[in-house]
């Protein structure tokens, strides 16, 4: 694969888990298969390759769609909370990477989560649970804090709101995959085609 359609790929990731905390916060509940593909996302800290984050390329067909959705100019389907999600994720992997200290609380929070989910399962309550500790712990601590909008009865359901803050920090682990790739945020703006394109061909060979 080229850089570019790597960098989409894991934009994509960034899309999908901004979408995916927004059906959280509205719904309730995503797919256990989207759910899965989030959290092993975040075990993969040493991948051979950008699609090994992923599982296959396939998982990634919502994070297409999304990007596609958000990206294009004469889509109907743009959702102001999703792009805000987005912007935040990637500022908040910016401000992350300035801080050593707690990347290092990070990486030792992930393979203590990791071991877990191999005594439990990838989707356990108690996995999730530490995760959404974790990112607690830590992005949460950047500023400023992603403020999530949806249903209130859902934020206030601790298994819910473990999913969310779970799904966001497998979005700052795109974000990062993406800034390892070369992938800037006045990328968005003026390689918009380039993203848009690639989505669509790896969208249709997915």
């Amino acid at each position: 694969m080229e850089n570019i359609e790597l960098r989409t790929l894991a934009l994509a990731g960034v899309f999908r888990a901004a979408a995916l905390v927004n059906i959280l916060a509205n719904q309730g509940t995503i797919s256990e298969d989207e759910l899965r593909t989030s959290i092993n996302s975040i075990f993969e800290t040493d991948p051979d390759d950008v699609v090994n984050v992923y599982g296959e390329v396939k998982n990634l067909s919502f994070g297409f769609k999304t990007l596609l959705n958000q990206l294009s100019k004469d889509s109907q389907q743009r959702d102001m909370d999703i792009a805000r999600y987005v912007v935040s994720m990637i500022f908040l992997e910016r401000q992350l990477m300035k801080k050593p200290d707690m990347l290092e609380i990070l990486s030792s929070g992930v393979e203590l989560a990791a071991r877990q989910a191999e005594h439990f399962s990838t989707t356990h309550e108690n996995v999730i649970s530490n995760l959404a500790d974790l990112y607690s712990r830590t992005i949460s601590k950047i500023g400023p804090r992603i403020m999530v909008n949806g249903e209130q009865s859902y934020l206030e359901t601790t298994a819910i709101s473990n999913k969310i803050r779970a799904v966001l920090l497998a979005g700052i682990r795109s974000a990062v995959l993406w800034h390892q790739l070369g992938g800037r945020r006045w990328h968005i703006i003026f390689n918009r085609r380039r993203y848009i394109q690639n989505a669509k061909l790896l969208l249709e060979n997915a």
